[in-house]
């Protein structure tokens, strides 16, 4: 039986390596798989999913004028799985569309992607997939500066942090860092 899930995490917490590992054990049994991302991230192309440890695949972008629905239920062959990178960024109806996708064309759906911005507050498609993913699970990693499991990102300018402005800015390591409560309210603490 096929369920959503949504694997969420701080930014460096192995997201985008974890879908691309799926994939290729996938690929490895000869199983279809369909990788699909936010035409958001343009950080290696449009249409692309990219480890920070340099490997890549390519995946059908998602824009605001893509039906994901139609889209899937229209492909000549049907894949054995979907995995989704950057899934903070999905639409609700995105997310109603790939439970969809699961419930009447019995395909599993795994979405990945942050769950809060870096004002700490949800992007619109983690808050629709808490609500209706099947399975959720949490991807760790560490805060930059200790040891504690880090819960939030830290958007940063010259090193500073920054906590106003637009939701979206797609960047890296240059730009957000991952960390825990203490840190994100004080970076400079002990």
């Amino acid at each position: 039986m096929a369920q959503l899930y949504f694997k969420y995490g701080t930014m460096n917490s192995g997201k985008s390596i974890d879908i691309l590992k799926v994939a290729h054990n996938y690929e490895e049994e000869g199983k279809p798989v369909l990788l699909m991302t936010s035409s958001l991230d343009t950080r290696e192309g449009v249409g692309v999913v990219a480890s920070r440890i340099g490997i890549k695949h390519d995946a059908v972008a998602i824009d605001d004028t893509l039906q994901v629905f139609a889209y899937v239920a229209a492909l000549p062959e049907k894949p054995a799985c979907i995995l989704i990178d950057e899934a903070q960024f999905l639409t609700k109806q995105n997310v109603l569309d790939f439970a969809k996708i699961v419930d009447e064309l019995n395909i599993p759906v795994m979405a990945y992607g942050l769950k809060n911005n870096f004002k700490n507050e949800l992007f619109e498609g983690s808050e629709h997939l808490l609500l209706y993913a099947d399975k959720i699970e949490e991807v760790k990693t560490i805060c930059w500066y200790c040891s504690k499991k880090a819960i939030m990102v830290l958007r940063t300018h010259d090193g500073k942090p920054v906590y106003e402005g637009p939701e979206v800015q797609i960047g890296g390591n240059e730009s957000y860092i991952p960390v825990c409560r203490k840190h994100y309210n004080h970076p400079e603490a002990d």
